[in-house]
């Protein structure tokens, strides 16, 4: 903890006001506040959906389809690198907002030139490029929760109604990708590049998010963000992590794979198909608040993690000719995502230390986007060498091996929360002591 604990109740934004005061002031306030975080949220998304979902594609379109492992497994070893760090020195250093917008400044740089390296074959130089593109762009989903949950103060039960607008923001990105006819062209990262800079430059209009431990002792642990790992301690934390990186490997296994898959199975405009899961958690994230007051924290995320092995077992069954299954599949995202890493983000910002907060919530990010997706695009990718890319003959069935191994990780990680997180509907969640 900090040695000057009273500079984190000096530092932390206002919260939003819930609405019953009398005067004009309060309301205006909170409404612009309210409308940031919106725009905020849906541009974070609109940069992440408008290449990652068909990135796969992209590459394969491109003569490159030997790099996709590779190169999902390189974005997953650059969350793994930089959200811990990045949230250890915006805890201490750098304005949250100031972050968030280098970062994206810095980002759309790099996906400038990601077009014509594609484009030439250039295998190598594009999985350095994505590499570094993502350095910088990991830590941002976190620093945007962050940045929410800080000026949400006692309210964050709205974060919701807020983060919807992120899968608002992937849909009409894959829905505009789709029909300018660049699902699986190189030149949607231009799209990306241009959304990235956008963002870039709005971050630095957001509220002031100061350091919440500006003036605590820096050591060589908080490089790392080590700080964050003493939350471990607290049993439902360490098991929210555990059974996040399980179900996060489905999760590394379905961003490498989908979208490839749906062009095997002759799925055409696959950007606009894919888009459909995120239209679907729309109707899902807004029904946040009330599943959490029907069945609680605990089998809401239980939901999303289960759910993850039903996708996978629809993808096997497509492939005897039932597209509409891998559609069914998709359109699965608003459970599995809502559920998980939304339900999971809350949960953390609920119970985390605020000295901690930047940190911690990019310790989910290391968990799902880091080792999970790690370790499912490289398993993923092995078996995809040697079921599919090396015969010129794989059908649809030749998949098969690749969903067995989100199915049995998603299993097991449901099998655990159930068994090993603890607590009840009724109870409050308190924030954790560091």
């Amino acid at each position: 903890m900090s040695s000057h604990p009273t500079s984190f109740a000096q530092d932390r934004p206002a919260a939003i006001p819930s609405g019953r005061g009398t005067q004009d002031e309060p309301h205006t306030g909170a409404r612009k506040l309210f409308t940031q975080l919106v725009f905020m949220t849906l541009l974070e998304f609109v940069v992440f959906g408008s290449w990652f979902a068909t990135f796969g594609l992209v590459l394969a379109t491109n003569g490159l389809a030997g790099i996709i492992g590779p190169a999902y497994t390189l974005a997953a070893v650059a969350a793994i690198v930089s959200p811990m760090l990045l949230g250890a020195i915006g805890d201490r250093f750098i304005p949250s907002q100031n972050g968030l917008g280098l970062a994206h400044l810095a980002g759309g740089a790099v996906m400038l030139a990601l077009p014509g390296v594609v484009n030439a074959g250039n295998g190598g130089f594009a999985l350095t490029l994505i590499f570094v593109y993502m350095l910088f762009f990991q830590p941002t989903l976190g620093l945007a929760n962050s940045i929410a949950f800080r000026h949400l103060g006692d309210n964050k039960q709205q974060f919701p109604y807020i983060r919807v607008f992120g899968t608002v923001g992937w849909v009409l990105a894959g829905l505009g990708v789709g029909a300018l006819g660049l699902s699986s062209s190189a030149n949607l990262f231009y799209v990306t590049a241009a959304a990235s800079i956008v963002l870039g430059l709005f971050s630095f209009t957001l509220p002031a998010t100061p350091p919440p431990a500006k003036g605590a002792r820096f050591s060589v642990g908080d490089l790392v963000g080590a700080k964050a790992f003493r939350l471990l301690r607290h049993r439902n934390f360490a098991v929210l992590m555990g059974c996040g990186l399980l179900t996060s490997i489905s999760l590394g296994v379905y961003n490498t794979y989908a979208s490839p898959y749906l062009g095997a199975l002759g799925i055409d405009n696959v950007a606009g198909v894919l888009a459909l899961g995120q239209a679907s958690e729309v109707a899902f994230i807004v029904a946040i608040p009330l599943v959490l007051r029907r069945i609680g924290m605990k089998w809401a995320l239980f939901a999303g993690m289960g759910m993850w092995g039903v996708r996978f077992l629809l993808f096997i069954e497509a492939a005897n000719n039932s597209n509409w299954l891998a559609i069914a599949a998709i359109v699965l995202q608003g459970i599995c995502n809502d559920f998980f890493l939304v339900l999971a983000a809350m949960y953390i910002g609920q119970v985390a230390p605020v000295e901690l907060s930047a940190q911690a919530q990019g310790m989910l990010i290391l968990v799902v986007s880091g080792f999970g997706a790690f370790i499912g695009s490289l398993v993923s990718g092995q078996i995809y060498d040697v079921t599919v890319a090396t015969h010129t003959e794989a059908d649809p069935g030749s998949w098969t091996a690749i969903w067995a191994v989100p199915i049995i990780t998603a299993g097991l990680a449901a099998l655990l929360w159930a068994l090993l997180f603890k607590h009840s509907r009724n109870q409050d969640i308190t924030p954790m002591q560091a």
